[in-house]
């Protein structure tokens, strides 16, 4: 389920600089990583184009649980006769 998660969750703040390679960002309390990141992991906020919209998939419950309907299977790739999604 970890490779439906979406990469980058929101902006964030950078708090302040630690190091040359470490920044303290300002992170919800709810986000449950560490506040100080090496700068590799930080990315500069960017705005969605003009006129793209970004699609919430519909959730379906299946057994009481919500879960996401897969609709197509856009890669996978095979290892030792095993095939992984």
């Amino acid at each position: 389920m970890e490779k439906l998660i979406e990469r980058f969750v929101r902006p964030y703040q950078v708090k302040k600089i630690i190091l040359t390679n470490a920044t303290e960002l300002d992170l919800l309390s709810t986000v449950k990583i560490h506040l100080v990141v090496n700068v590799s992991r930080v990315y500069r906020y960017k705005d969605q184009v003009e006129g793209q919209r970004k699609e919430q998939p519909s959730l379906v419950i299946i057994n009481g649980e919500e879960e996401y309907k897969i609709e197509k299977i856009l890669n996978k790739r095979k290892f030792r006769g095993k095939i992984y999604i």
